[in-house]
C-alpha cells in the first residue's frame, strides 16, 4: 500500500541556493534519476525535502531526468527540485549526469519509486561526516517488504552478485545492489565510472575498492514501490551485466586461477602418461588421454596469457596498481626473455617432431607403433604451441607497458 503524505511539499533550499552555485557551497545533493515517475516522483521529492528541513543541511534535491514524457520534469519543478536533462539513456548515465551536476560536497541517491525513504538518510551522511568516502545500504540487514523484491533477486541474484563481488574484490558490502547509497562527490567523481546501465551500481563499488576509498555499509529499508507499471529493472539481461562486469575487472578469478587449476591437471596427467597407460580400478587411460591433457595444458597456458595481458591492461589504465607479481612477470616476459623461452620451446618441440619423423622414416613410412609416436608427437606439438604463445605475448606486454597516448599529451 502506498503512503501518501497530505502536507504540502516543504522546499529546502539553502539560503544562497542558485543555480550556479560553486561545487561544495551545499553539503548534501540528493539525486534521484527519472524515467517517466509521475506517479510518485511528488512524493519522493517531498521526502527528501523535508529530510534537508528537519535536520537543517544545506543541501538540494537535483532530479536526473533521463527523457521522460508523462509531466515528471513538471511535478519536480513544482515540488522545488532542480531537473538535470540527462540525453543517453540507461540507470548509470542518469546517475552520472546527475552527480556531475550537484553543488553538494556529498552526493545521496536512491530511486523515484518510494521503494526507499528519504527521512533515513541520516546515518548514511554521519558517515560521511566521519570521513567516510562511500556509504551503501543494505536491504538484507535493514528490512525487504512484502513484494518488494520478487523471488528471484532476493534468494538468487542478489545474495549471488554480492558474494561474488565480496569474493573477487574483497569488497566489505554485502549487498552490491542496493540504490540508497551516499558518497563524496569528487571521490567518485575521479573514479571515471562508465557504465550506462543498471550495472553501475556495482561499477562504483569495485572501483571505489580497487581505487582504495574507505566504505561501510548501513541497514536500509526496502519498500514495495508505487508505480502500476513495471519496473524498468530486467532480471537476465541486467543480472548479466552486472556479472559481466564483476568478471571484466576480476582478471584473477575470470583468467589466472582457472587457469592454473587447469595446467596443474594437465601437467599432472600427461606426466602420469607420458611413459605409457595408467590403470585406475578397470579403466585405462591411454594415449588419448594424453591428448586431452596435453589439450588441458593448451588452454590454461592461453588463459594465463590472456589474464597476464588483462591484469597489464588494467594497471595501465589506471583500475588498480601493479603487484609485485606483477611486476616480476613484466621484467621476466620482456621482448628479449619472452622470444628466448619461446624460442627455445619452439625448437624443442621442432627437435621432438624431427625424432617422430625420423622415427616413421627408419619403419619405411609404413607400419609404425602409434602409441609410441605419439607419445614423442603431442608434447612436441605442445611445447611449439606454447612457446610461440609465450614469444607473441612478450610482444604484446611491451606494447602495454609504454605509456598510453593520452597520458603523453
Amino acid at each position: 500500500m502506498i503512503r501518501t503524505d497530505k502536507r504540502r511539499p516543504v522546499r529546502a533550499r539553502p539560503k544562497s541556493f542558485s543555480p550556479q552555485n560553486p561545487v561544495g557551497e551545499l553539503e548534501l545533493t540528493i539525486v534521484i534519476p527519472c524515467l517517466n515517475e509521475a506517479e510518485t516522483l511528488a512524493q519522493v521529492i517531498d521526502r527528501a525535502q523535508r529530510f534537508l528541513t528537519a535536520y537543517g543541511i544545506n543541501g538540494e534535491v537535483v532530479i536526473a531526468d533521463n527523457g521522460s514524457t508523462d509531466g515528471s520534469t513538471s511535478i519536480a519543478i513544482g515540488g522545488g527540485a532542480r531537473v538535470v536533462p540527462i540525453p543517453e539513456r540507461g540507470y548509470g548515465a542518469a546517475l552520472r549526469g546527475g552527480i556531475e551536476a550537484a553543488h553538494g560536497r556529498y552526493v545521496a541517491m536512491g530511486d523515484a519509486d518510494c521503494s526507499y525513504d528519504f527521512m533515513d538518510l541520516m546515518p548514511f551522511l554521519e558517515r560521511l561526516r566521519e570521513g567516510t568516502d562511500l556509504v551503501v545500504g543494505n536491504r538484507f540487514l535493514g528490512g525487504i517488504g512484502k513484494g518488494a523484491m520478487p523471488p528471484l533477486h532476493r534468494y538468487l541474484g542478489n545474495p549471488v552478485l554480492s558474494l561474488a563481488g565480496r569474493l573477487f574484490f574483497r569488497a566489505p558490502i554485502g549487498d552490491f545492489h542496493c540504490g540508497l547509497r551516499a558518497f563524496r562527490r569528487d571521490a567518485i567523481l575521479a573514479l571515471g565510472l562508465s557504465s550506462p546501465g543498471m550495472e553501475y551500481a556495482s561499477e562504483m563499488i569495485v572501483r571505489a575498492q580497487l581505487a582504495g576509498l574507505s566504505m561501510s555499509e548501513v541497514p536500509a529499508t526496502l519498500a514495495k514501490d508505487g508505480r502500476s507499471r513495471p519496473p524498468h529493472l530486467r532480471s537476465w539481461r541486467d543480472g548479466w551485466r552486472h556479472l559481466k562486469f564483476l568478471l571484466l575487472f576480476s582478471p584473477g578469478w575470470l583468467f589466472l586461477k582457472p587457469g592454473s587449476l587447469l595446467l596443474a591437471a594437465g601437467i599432472a596427467g600427461g606426466v602420469a602418461l607420458l611413459p605409457g597407460d595408467r590403470m585406475v580400478g578397470d579403466v585405462r587411460f591411454g594415449v588419448h588421454s594424453l591428448l586431452f591433457c596435453a589439450g588441458a595444458v593448451l588452454l590454461a597456458a592461453q588463459m594465463l596469457g590472456f589474464g597476464l595481458l588483462a591484469s597489464f591492461f588494467g594497471v595501465r589504465e589506471g583500475y588498480w596498481k601493479e603487484s609485485r607479481g606483477l611486476a616480476r612477470m613484466r621484467r621476466l616476459l620482456s621482448v628479449d626473455s619472452g622470444c628466448l623461452i619461446g624460442g627455445t620451446m619452439i625448437a624443442l618441440g621442432g627437435a621432438g617432431a624431427a625424432a617422430a619423423l625420423a622415427s616413421w622414416a627408419g619403419a619405411a613410412f609404413s607400419d609404425m607403433n602409434p602409441d609410441s609416436l605419439m607419445r614423442l608427437s603431442i608434447p612436441s606439438v605442445l611445447l611449439a604451441g606454447i612457446g610461440l604463445q609465450v614469444a607473441l605475448t612478450a610482444f604484446v606486454l611491451e606494447l602495454l607497458s609504454r605509456p598510453s597516448r593520452s597520458s603523453e599529451r
